[in-house]
């Protein structure tokens, strides 16, 4: 697996790996973390750019906050 790039954001930490002909797309956020699988052959590596505009990395963030009050219900 190498890094294909790192994109700064200040609320998640967002990675762009390369895998077995496909594009990982992980964002960390405190101890959560969301994987994306994108073909190689479905996406050029420029086009990760459209992938991760702004509505994508806004419910990203929903997603974590939902992610943390899901662990914090179930926890006793």
């Amino acid at each position: 697996m190498r890094v294909v790039r790192e994109i700064p954001n200040p609320n998640c930490k967002i990675t762009i790996f390369s895998w077995n002909q496909k594009y990982l797309i992980k964002l960390e956020s405190g101890p959560f973390e969301q994987t994306f699988k994108v073909s190689e052959f479905d996406v050029l590596e420029q086009e990760l750019d459209e992938i991760l505009n702004e509505n994508f990395i806004a419910e990203a963030i929903k997603r974590f906050s939902d992610m943390r009050n899901s662990l914090q219900n179930a926890m006793p």
